[in-house]
């Protein structure tokens, strides 16, 4: 039976003033927020099934291996007022499985991700993260 694991995904420096989310599959804004100057972290609960992948409401799949997470931004996380729509493409499928069985066991599992783009804008697309997985909490 999958137990469900917590993952922590922290921006680090979001664009202050913009909403941002998690997206669930059907690309709906859950846990909508306005960031601020300040680190920005949402807690995604997944279910990690007994083979080691990644499902849940909010866990996307690419091909037989990728999952990923979403992060909305702007009108992606249900802003209407803002020109600014993008997402930010997380990566879990590289989680490593000695990480995988800690979480499995009750640790929360995070990783920092950047914040902004080379625009100054907000990170989106593929974001490669500031550091590593790693356990936050147990």
């Amino acid at each position: 039976m999958p137990a469900e694991i917590i993952l922590r995904l922290t921006t680090a420096d979001p664009v202050a003033g913009l909403h941002y989310s998690l997206q669930d599959q059907k690309s709906a804004p859950v846990n909508a927020c306005i960031a601020t100057d300040a680190p920005l972290t949402f807690d995604v609960p997944v279910k990690l099934s007994e083979d080691g992948r990644l499902t849940g409401p909010f866990v996307r799949r690419e091909g037989p291996t990728r999952r990923f997470i979403y992060i909305a931004i702007g009108g992606q996380a249900g802003d209407g007022q803002t020109c600014v729509s993008r997402r930010a493409k997380i990566d879990v499928h590289d989680i490593p499985a000695d990480m995988l069985a800690q979480a499995r066991s009750g640790a929360i599992l995070g990783v920092t991700l950047p914040g902004r783009a080379k625009d100054g804008g907000p990170a989106c697309a593929t974001v490669r993260p500031l550091t590593n997985w790693a356990v936050v909490s147990s």
